[in-house]
């Protein structure tokens, strides 16, 4: 039987980017904004996956994780986020050290091996509360490895601290802190933070605050907002400069792509991305991003089925469990109650790869179907 020929590229710019991809090449900035602009999204994915599947053949990575969000109070008032409340607001939660243990508690049981902890910007809120947080939950959860503040509140309490952020995150890390998410990048264009975020962290402190945790020692993730005021050269231009501090630290662990959720924000007006925009945002993550080792496809920001899909557009990650998400669900979000193990199990079979458990760090543990049993595989 013949070969069957190659599917046609049906934008000459692709075909230069698939010839890239084909001998290795980093792309540039021109050719990921074909790649984030091509009206063929099947000819990016395609490529996408044949990057995903390079790296990490079928296994699609999850871990069992929950949230916590001490404090939803914040001196920043952006654009963006419905989830912050202002000092004094009624809206506002902050939760002293011994309820955040134990409503953490009510979620974290052995096979739980990581808590995300993110929270608003609190004015009374200094270094010695998180480390007085790390050290309880270290102590209640000893197993649980604690991904904990972003980029931005390691800025604000550096700075509320009147401290250099080295010696916050240093105080940090002998409280308990394990590793960094990577909320708050936002975009990094100054035109675009300063109509959605002008209060928060500027881009390239942004950058400056991850080189810092990276020279410590410290691992952290990436993100980017999209689907709001950016265009799509802001979005290239957003990861080339991400590309560009991975060459420097190789600090970056994932890479998770963050679609805009509208409701209830003052932006409101611009509806939710959609499908298309999101798997080629995928994409153009796993194609530009050749340093960054994982591409995660959020289920609890794009719903599970585009999750699945993302799995064959460069995605090899769901995130997790996740339980008690709240910064989506105050936007909209539907997902934020979490999902079952096997659910989510079932979600990566189906979609046709095969469910990986990781820890934070990723390091692998073999998952076998219908068995809850874990063991270190790598």
């Amino acid at each position: 039987m013949a070969a069957t020929a190659p599917a046609p590229v049906l934008d000459p710019r692709i075909a230069i980017v698939a010839d890239k991809v084909a001998r290795r090449e980093r792309l540039s900035f021109d050719d990921g904004v074909a790649v984030a602009t091509t009206p063929d999204l099947l000819a990016v994915g395609r490529l996408a996956n044949d990057v995903r599947e390079r790296l990490h053949g079928d296994a699609a990575f999850f871990n069992v994780n929950r949230h916590l969000n001490p404090t939803n109070v914040c001196v920043a008032s952006c654009a963006l986020c419905a989830f912050a409340e202002k000092y004094g607001g009624a809206r506002g939660w902050t939760y002293t050290v011994d309820e955040a243990v134990e409503v953490a508690a009510r979620d974290v049981s052995p096979a739980v091996t990581e808590l995300h902890i993110v929270g608003g910007l609190h004015p009374k809120l200094g270094v010695e509360y998180y480390e007085a947080l790390f050290r309880a939950l270290k102590g209640r959860f000893p197993w649980v490895h604690l991904k904990a503040l972003t980029m931005v509140e390691l800025d604000f309490l550096a700075q509320r601290s009147k401290l250099p952020v080295e010696a916050v995150v240093g105080r940090l890390v002998k409280a308990g802190l394990d590793s960094c998410p990577g909320g708050g990048a936002e975009i990094f264009a100054e035109r675009v933070r300063a109509a959605i975020c002008d209060h928060k962290t500027s881009g390239e402190r942004w950058l400056e605050i991850a080189r810092t945790v990276h020279g410590l020692g410290l691992k952290s993730n990436c993100t980017m907002l999209y689907g709001h005021i950016e265009t799509p050269e802001e979005r290239v231009d957003h990861l080339v400069r991400l590309r560009d501090l991975q060459d420097e630290t190789g600090g970056f662990q994932c890479f998770i792509p963050l679609a805009f959720h509208p409701a209830h924000t003052r932006l409101e007006h611009l509806g939710p991305t959609t499908g298309r925009l999101d798997l080629q945002t995928i994409a153009l993550a796993r194609l530009m991003l050749d340093n960054v080792p994982h591409v995660k496809a959020y289920w609890i920001m794009l719903g599970a089925k585009t999750a699945q899909v993302a799995l064959h557009f460069g995605a090899d990650d769901l995130d997790g469990t996740v339980v008690d998400e709240r910064i989506t669900r105050a936007a909209g979000g539907e997902a934020g109650a979490g999902m079952a193990r096997s659910q989510l199990e079932h979600l990566i079979r189906e979609a046709g790869r095969v469910p990986v458990e990781r820890n934070s760090v990723y390091d692998r543990f073999s998952v076998t179907p219908g068995s809850w049993q874990r063991s270190a595989a790598d």
